[in-house]
This record gives C-alpha cells, structure tokens and sequence, in this order.
C-alpha cells in the first residue's frame, strides 16, 4: 500500500509542475494533497510544525505570484491600470482558450486592445503587451522556484530528519 501512496505522490509533484504551463491544473492543491497523502497514510509525525508553517508561507506566494507579476510587468512597460487588470484577466481566460498558448496569447493581445482603445500609440500599446509576456514567464519562473523549494523540501523532511 506503501508504493501506491508514494507513486501518487511523486505523480501528483509531476502533475503540480505540469500545471506551470497548464493552469487548469491546481499546482498548489496538487501539491499539497502530496502533502497530506504522505501524513495520513505514511508517516503523521515526520512533518515538522515549522515544515506545515513554511508550506502556508509558500503556497500564499505562489497563489499571489501571477498577479503580482503580470501587473508589475505590465505597469514597468508603461502598460495602463486597465491594462494591468486586463493582463490580468487574459491570462484567466487564456486558461480555457487553445490551452497552454491562450495563456501567452490572450493577454497579449487583450493588453495590446485595452491600450489601443486607451488612446496609446502602437509602439506603447506593443510594449505594455510585451511587459504582459514578461510577467506571465516571470511568474513562471517563480513558481517553478517556489514549487521546487516546496517539493526538495518535503524530501528532505522525509528523508534526511
């Protein structure tokens, strides 16, 4: 039974970095059901306090990390308050349309539209698209870090203390 529950862990951490580039997929929930499978079905003492405590930390970065990023990015190359929103939102809706790309398309060009409408220039409103992609990779690129910490740290709990 033992093997089982490990080899849906180690699935459900695949499944988590699979949902980097496929944000239908619940990273974070897959993650943590890793978590909790381990606790209630292998071992419930070997997870310290500071482990649980550590995980929340992370899991509130990774859930804020794409907002955060996609506006930053999009504000940091001249992009709008409705453009930021819209990045935003692109990036929602890009989930369900032509699914992984909608996600890099879909602000784009939603960002692209918001500026145009805004009165911008093409050159202006091409770069708060830009800072759109930068911001979604950016994002990416944070929560692969993050996940990744999260994951190596579990294994280090389990294996080494």
């Amino acid at each position: 039974m033992e093997f089982v529950i490990w080899t849906i862990i180690i699935c459900l951490f695949i499944l988590s970095m699979v949902g980097l580039f496929v944000p239908i997929i619940p990273a974070v929930a897959a993650i943590w059901l890793s978590f909790v499978l381990y606790h209630f079905f292998i071992n419930s003492s070997e997870l310290t306090t500071m482990f649980w405590i550590v995980m929340v930390v992370f899991t509130i970065i990774l859930i804020g990390s794409d907002l955060v990023t996609n506006r930053y990015f999009v504000n940091k190359f001249g992009g709008s308050k409705e453009s930021q929103w819209g990045a935003i939102l692109g990036v929602i809706i890009g989930i369900f349309v032509y699914p992984p790309f909608g996600i890099i398309i879909v602000p784009l060009v939603l960002v692209f539209l918001i500026e145009i409408v805004g009165q911008r220039s093409v050159k202006e409103a091409s770069l708060a698209s830009v800072g759109a992609i930068a911001g979604f990779l950016s994002g990416v690129i944070a929560k692969f870090l993050i996940q990744s910490i999260m994951i190596v740290w579990f294994f280090i709990d389990v294996f080494l203390f």
